[in-house]
């Protein structure tokens, strides 16, 4: 149940950063969604580390779309689209 869980709030995170960030994003729905998952995984390690989250406890719907807005940006930096014409 967890599995699938994250992926409905992974597939919301993503979609949720890709509108906050502008500009053309890569990718579709499975992209997405890989994004909001990897991002809400980010941001509950990065808050486990800096100890804002308890041992067990995952990121919130905020710091999970902050944490896709974090690796889209970086996606963006290292691989950035060919200017169109």
């Amino acid at each position: 149940m967890f599995s699938i869980w994250t992926l409905i709030i992974g597939l919301s995170v993503g979609a949720g950063a890709t509108l906050i960030m502008p500009g053309k994003d890569p990718g579709g729905i499975l992209i997405t969604t890989a994004f909001g998952v990897a991002g809400s995984l980010i941001a509950t390690y990065l808050g486990l580390a800096l100890g804002l989250y308890a041992t067990g406890q995952s990121a919130g719907f905020l710091m999970s779309i902050l944490g896709a807005m974090l690796l889209l940006f970086l996606y963006r930096f290292f691989l950035p689209w060919p200017a169109s014409a």
